[in-house]
């Protein structure tokens, strides 16, 4: 019988080895070996305690405690997460100067765990490891507002401004990082590969970007358990975790 995933892995060996530029695009399923949790899958965490709209955070404050509670209790359920070899993996091709950047959908700060340097991880849709005051922009510590927060069940307030707190995650209603959504897609108009590992291309923006590339010549690859809609036009298609997959490509001398 044949070995279709490995002759695809073999092909994706090909690819990274011609390329000059390679730029990583990285949705949930680069993290759910690390046990953090996705939002599609049946039974999934993020079901039952549910991204807050930004618009409602803002006007209640009985919504904002709220956010706060499903906030913490989904740190909970991925504690002590840590990166995996699809992590090392591409933190190993920028350590090479071989990809300029990491383009991600996640907010679990596992890219810069594994050794990338926060310049050369753009968060799409934010980070969810500290907070920021949405009046002035101030960072805030998780490790100071939870204390505080579960002793007076008040959400927590800047200590520069007064302002509300919020994890510094973007969330449903809320702008995009303009200055990340410019980087990333100039790193897709420049790249000769574009990686898409573990999303599912199905959140716009973000999901513009493989496009960009494709339309710019570079080679399309999508490492994703599940089909997506842009399967048909990638020139590489490999469905199988990302950390067996990636686990031992960058390990070869180039």
């Amino acid at each position: 019988m044949r070995d279709e995933t490995g002759d695809a892995i073999a092909a994706l060996h090909a690819l990274l080895d011609e390329a000059d530029s390679i730029v990583s695009f990285t949705g949930a399923g680069v993290s759910t070996e690390s046990g953090v949790p996705d939002f599609r899958t049946p039974g999934s965490p993020w079901m039952i305690n549910k991204p807050i709209p930004y618009d409602a955070f803002v006007e209640s404050r009985e919504v904002r405690i709220e956010a706060w509670r499903r906030k913490f209790a989904m740190d909970d359920h991925y504690r002590g997460a840590v990166p995996n070899s699809g992590h090392r993996a591409l933190a190993r091709l920028v350590a090479e100067g071989r990809s300029p950047a990491i383009v991600t959908q996640n907010i679990d700060g596992l890219h810069q765990a594994a050794g990338v340097p926060e310049d050369k991880v753009i968060e799409l849709h934010g980070n969810g490891t500290y907070a920021t005051c949405l009046t002035c922009g101030w960072r805030h510590e998780l490790a100071s507002i939870r204390p505080v927060f579960e002793a007076t069940g008040e959400p927590p307030a800047c200590a520069i401004c007064t302002g509300p707190v919020k994890s510094a995650t973007i969330s449903f209603g809320q702008a995009m990082p303009q200055e990340a959504m410019r980087r990333a897609q100039m790193l897709a108009l420049e790249c000769d590969l574009f990686l898409v590992v573990g999303s599912s291309l199905v959140v716009y923006p973000a999901a513009t970007l493989p496009v960009i590339a494709k339309r710019q010549g570079a080679k399309l690859v999508i490492l994703n358990r599940e089909p997506t809609e842009l399967d048909a036009v990638a020139d590489l298609v490999i469905r199988a975790e990302s950390g067996v997959v990636l686990g031992g490509l960058v390990s070869r001398a180039r």
